[in-house]
């Protein structure tokens, strides 16, 4: 059976977004359709070795977020990635798979985890994940607001 295709959903330039698998609900993200990846802001991002297997840790958001929680987060599945930041310079990050809900489609989408301390918004959402999903309209905000 073939399967059927879903309409594209109108949203905002800026909409909640959750993170079910890492427990983070109504975070206020960007929506950049210039960005091509997703980017999380997180810290004390690091490796380590758990049965001789590294491990990505971190700690998402920071402490002036109201959503802080100092808890860190570990991710046995993850990659390697040279993106591209806001300035136009390539940095290397740390990318996982997890799932995000926005607008009310859950989506298991790519995510780099970077450092947005100085971003106005912690969560930055890029067209891999618009792709084919969303239209934006860049006078709406939050339409998924309850």
């Amino acid at each position: 059976m073939a399967k059927t295709k879903k309409s594209k959903q109108l949203i905002g330039r800026r909409e909640l977004v959750d993170f079910p698998d890492i427990k983070l609900v109504g975070i206020e993200a960007k929506i950049d359709t210039g960005a091509y990846t997703t980017a999380l802001h997180c810290h004390d991002i690091k490796i380590i070795t758990k049965k001789n297997k590294p491990v990505l840790c971190f700690k998402l958001l920071d402490p002036s977020h109201p959503e802080y929680n100092e808890q860190e987060h570990q991710f046995e599945k993850f990659s390697e990635k040279m993106i591209k930041n806001s300035f136009g310079d390539l940095e290397k990050r740390y990318v996982i798979m997890t799932r995000v809900i926005i607008a009310g489609r859950k989506i298991k989408s790519f995510i780099s985890l970077t450092d947005r301390a100085n971003m106005r918004f912690p969560v930055l959402i890029g067209r891999r994940l618009l792709k084919s999903r969303f239209i934006v309209d860049v006078e709406l905000l939050n339409t998924n607001r309850k």
